[in-house]
């Protein structure tokens, strides 16, 4: 694997992250919303990661012929589905959306959950920048070595 095909793999896991991190904010800020634009509760939103190869025709004649691997992979999001979960139902007869019986239906996100998968990515999305940092120096050490 050359430094460009290292960049490209880490740049799409850092894209991948950051769609995951703006949905974690986005189930976050909406852990109270009992009414959306669709109707009832609002649903925990989940991305959907898939291993695509990297498209390059001519990387890969490149490296038939040195009998490097056929597939270098990157991680695209390729859907964001909503989580099929049940909603919390919570006690409070006062409310505007309460039922018969005074309970509410909740979103189905859980705050500690969503909190861990935050962490998560936030630790991926560091990795990735790792690497990238370490590709970067590798670079301009081999063209050091030219001089």
């Amino acid at each position: 694997m050359d430094f460009l095909s290292s960049l490209s793999i880490s740049s799409s896991g850092l894209t991948a992250q950051r769609v995951r991190m703006d949905l974690i904010s986005s189930n976050l800020a909406n852990v109270n919303s009992t009414q959306t634009e669709a109707g009832g509760p609002y649903r925990r939103k989940e991305p959907v990661f898939q291993s695509v190869p990297v498209d390059e025709s001519f990387r890969s004649l490149y490296d038939k012929q040195l009998n490097l691997p056929d597939k270098i992979n990157r991680v695209q999001v390729v859907d964001i589905v909503e989580n099929p979960k049940d909603f919390r139902m919570q006690y409070n007869p006062n409310h505007p959306q309460a039922d018969k019986d005074g309970y509410v239906a909740m979103p189905n996100v859980n705050v500690v959950e969503e909190m861990a998968n935050m962490i998560e990515a936030n630790r991926s999305f560091e990795a990735n920048v790792a690497v990238i940092s370490t590709t970067k120096s590798m670079a301009m050490k081999a063209l050091s070595i030219s001089q």
